[in-house]
């Protein structure tokens, strides 16, 4: 469980920059340039995320059951991923409808696929992995949300047409992530 903690204070302490040490992370920018900064981010950040899957991965082994959460928890986590693809996807297909209401659709996102996986796992690695992430999103969107409104931040109008390549590309992804992927990768089939 060790290395799935220091994984996540690593990626999700990367990640939790801007909202605890903006300054510091300009005088960083500053000092690397933009390409360092980008470079060192990723590389802090990957190596976080790569303790989090291996720790994730070990933990699992010996799992710490808290509880055993019904089956029809399954079927309501498959569909708040589809819900959480289509915010993914809404935060880079451009002028669509659903960034231009929610500002911050990837911090959606990361909300809803932690507490999909919350309701549908219950083994203390979860609650630590999924937790984790639910809180810090929580954290980031109502930063980010403040960070907008001093900015006087507007988004642009989304338009019918970005708003449906959103809605498809979301839902192609997630098929294609649910019913191939995930078991490929994680090792736990969804729908199975």
């Amino acid at each position: 469980m060790t290395i799935l903690i220091l994984g996540l204070i690593i990626f999700l302490g990367m990640h939790s920059i801007r909202m605890i040490a903006d300054e510091r992370r300009t005088a960083l920018r500053m000092r690397f340039g933009e390409l360092g900064w980008k470079a060192g981010y990723a590389l802090i950040s990957l190596l976080g995320l790569v303790l989090v899957v291996h720790g994730y991965g070990l933990a699992r082994q010996a799992p710490i059951v808290l509880w055993v959460p019904p089956l029809p928890m399954r079927h309501i986590a498959a569909l708040l991923t589809a819900i959480a693809f289509v915010l993914l996807a809404a935060a880079y297909v451009p002028r669509n409808r659903i960034k231009s209401s929610l500002r911050h659709p990837m911090l959606l996102g990361v909300k809803v696929w932690a507490l999909a996986h919350l309701l549908a796992n219950g083994n203390l690695a979860d609650l630590i992995l999924f937790g984790s992430f639910l809180a810090w999103a929580i954290v980031c969107f109502s930063a980010s949300r403040r960070r907008d409104r001093a900015a006087g931040t507007v988004y642009p109008a989304g338009t019918m047409g970005g708003t449906l390549a959103t809605l498809a590309i979301a839902l192609v992804a997630w098929a294609v992530f649910a019913l191939w992927l995930h078991e490929r990768w994680i090792g736990v089939r969804p729908f199975g």
